[in-house]
């Protein structure tokens, strides 16, 4: 596997020679934020050693490399899934390649279903901690030393410094924004109203079938991670609603403006002090 993972990264960097500071996966609905990249080279899944191509509508399955402001970026447009039937450490691959490259700060970003009644379609919410409920850890197995230790240390699985960035761009901006505990389950199905009771009573505010095992993945690698949802649906049994994987996208492109601003601001800041 780690010979895999520098043999995919060998081949990014004889198309586009990066050393990225910041990494980001882009989720559901929210992959039109490439559209603020400067001079991007883009490159397909299918084209790079190793990468899954990705099946879900709403994930285009590209890399795409290049600038926001002064800090050199490279994004995941699209991710891939357990439950598209991919090994663990396949969903975990191209994380771990953006560290092959040189990232040093990892932005999650997801759509998800709201848990927290106080919570409304088109909230952003800061994931400020996970609870996974997949049955599955991208860790299981023989330990790659050169990636990360055996038992890696999860206390905060969300970088608390830059979970305060997160808060101050907003409050600059002005963009309403909230933290809560993300659920990471297996799916593809939505929860069960039973399910998405016995998760509130877990402490989860918002819910969703991705994010984790990169979280997981990006500690082990000792990589900064901060982590972003957009409720696009309440939650299974809490409004009278059929959950469709349109209205998931539907919902995430009506907030892309804000989304934009607060990721383009926050990139700004990790750049500032990067420099500093």
């Amino acid at each position: 596997m780690f010979q895999q993972i520098k043999k995919a990264a060998t081949h990014i960097q004889a198309l586009h020679k990066t050393r990225p500071q910041v990494g980001i996966v882009l989720g559901s609905g929210l992959g039109a934020f490439v559209d603020i990249v400067e001079n991007p080279t883009i490159i397909p899944y299918s084209e790079i050693p190793f990468f899954r191509d990705t099946t879900v509508e709403g994930h285009e399955g590209r890399l795409i490399i290049g600038r926001i402001g002064n800090v050199e970026i490279a994004i995941l447009q699209g991710r891939f899934h357990a439950y598209e039937g991919a090994p663990m450490e396949e969903v975990v691959f191209p994380v771990r390649v953006l560290a092959m490259l040189g990232i040093e700060v990892l932005v999650l970003t997801n759509a998800a279903g709201g848990i927290n009644t106080k919570f409304v379609s088109g909230d952003l919410v800061i994931i400020e901690d996970h609870i996974n409920m997949m049955a599955k850890n991208p860790l299981v197995g023989t330990n790659i030393s050169e990636l990360g230790p055996r038992f890696p240390d999860m206390t905060h699985a969300y970088d608390l410094d830059l979970l305060q960035t997160l808060q101050t761009v907003a409050k600059n901006k002005k963009i309403g924004i909230k933290k809560g505990v993300y659920a990471g389950v297996l799916g593809p199905t939505y929860e069960t109203p039973a399910e998405i009771r016995m998760l509130r009573i877990l402490g989860a505010d918002m819910v969703g079938m991705s994010t984790v095992p990169e979280s997981i993945a990006a500690n082990h690698l000792g990589l900064r991670v901060a982590g972003i949802s957009c409720i696009t649906n309440m939650a299974a049994g809490i409004e009278n609603v059929k959950l469709k994987h349109e209205d998931v996208k539907a919902q995430a492109l009506k907030v892309m403006d804000l989304f934009k601003d607060l990721l383009e601001g926050f990139i700004g800041e990790i750049g500032n002090k990067g420099n500093g």
